[in-house]
């Protein structure tokens, strides 16, 4: 890229992202109305996390300002723009994402419905050819197979799981941003993929425009409507780059460590004790946590204290230098989530006994 197209890419990717963080914040700000008058509240109970009742379905605004953005750039014929095929297949995902989500904000929809057409987005999304080379690289056609199928197994995870973690204030929004955060400054360093630099700004100034409305204090919440398609949009950028051969193939992965070990522990714990995984309840690390009488903000702290002092040097580690053999940095990752494992069964059993000590209920 010369340099005249390269000072154009910077220019028009961050008029983008703030377009995209005021587009956000506008909209935001609209859904807490919208929300009073349509009377879309969470109120407190046994299976809620916050004490105060509070509107939902604020991320549509986040929404709205990636897909607006990510055309934005498309129209004015940027260097960066996302390729056709790419971004036709992102907007169909996102919406269909986005409408069973805003469908479940506002009366509710059956799991088997949700799930469905999460399994739909995904496979929208390997259709579009956003996994790159990942498909092409099985010598044989049932190893290709195989691969679509625990890639789509894993962009549907993806969704679901942001989803779970959508349960405090300001946990989800500040997990979004610091992995796409960290994901544009690693395409940035491989220096091969400008556009996917601009779609990461993209998202994480969306998803900084509406962090003001949901944190420190929730004055809405962001509802299924946002917390899916952040799921979708993370299960993308960490498959883009999955398939860029300059960064060492688990950095993805490790970035989202929290929140992986997190919604997995705890759904395999479900799943072992007989429990309905789906159902709402408070069993998560997180909800735990607050519980035992962390505060939100304090919660939060933790798991990004996790993300900046452990999950960001691993992966700088693991991408320090390129001739490095893969099969360190997959160790590495594997070590990573063994630890999360391992902190999250400590951390649940310490505040089980918190809980009981005081005399409180310890089932969700």
């Amino acid at each position: 890229m010369g340099a005249d197209l390269a000072s154009r890419a910077w220019l028009e990717g961050g008029a983008a992202a703030l377009v995209a963080c005021a587009v956000s914040a506008m909209l935001t700000w609209l859904a807490i109305h919208y929300a009073h008058r349509r009377a879309l509240i969470d109120h407190p109970g046994q299976r809620r996390s916050h004490t105060m009742p509070t509107p939902r379905g604020g991320g549509i605004g986040l929404v709205v300002a990636s897909v607006a953005a990510t055309l934005l750039l498309r129209l004015v014929g940027s260097p960066v723009a996302m390729p056709l095929a790419l971004a036709a297949g992102l907007l169909a995902a996102v919406a269909l994402v986005a409408a069973v989500g805003w469908i479940d904000d506002h009366r509710g929809l059956a799991a088997r419905w949700r799930f469905a057409a999460h399994g739909i987005a995904a496979a929208i999304v390997l259709g579009a050819g956003h996994t790159g080379p990942l498909l092409h690289v099985a010598a044989a056609a049932w190893l290709a197979v195989a691969t679509a199928a625990v890639l789509w197994l894993a962009i549907a995870w993806s969704i679901n799981l942001h989803n779970f973690m959508d349960g405090i204030n300001g946990l989800l929004a500040t997990q979004a941003i610091f992995v796409f955060v960290a994901l544009a400054g690693l395409f940035h360093q491989a220096g091969t993929v400008p556009g996917a630099v601009a779609a990461c700004a993209v998202f994480a100034a969306a998803t900084v425009g509406f962090l003001p409305f949901n944190f420190p204090h929730a004055r809405i919440f962001m509802g299924d409507v946002g917390s899916g398609v952040l799921g979708l949009l993370v299960a993308l950028v960490v498959l883009w780059q999955l398939a860029v051969p300059g960064i060492a193939p688990a950095s993805g992965l490790v970035l989202c460590s929290a929140f992986v070990t997190d919604a997995s522990c705890t759904l395999l714990s479900r799943m072992l004790r007989g429990r309905r995984w789906y159902s709402a309840h408070r069993e998560h690390l997180y909800q735990w946590l607050v519980r035992c009488g962390f505060t939100h903000a304090q919660v939060v702290a933790l798991y990004m204290g996790w993300n900046l002092l452990l999950a960001l040097p691993v992966v700088y580690w693991m991408n320090r230098m390129p001739e490095m053999d893969s099969s360190l940095g997959i160790g590495a990752a594997i070590a990573t989530y063994a630890l999360a494992g391992a902190l999250w069964w400590l951390g649940k059993r310490a505040c089980l006994r918190a809980v009981r000590g005081r005399g409180l209920h310890a089932t969700a």
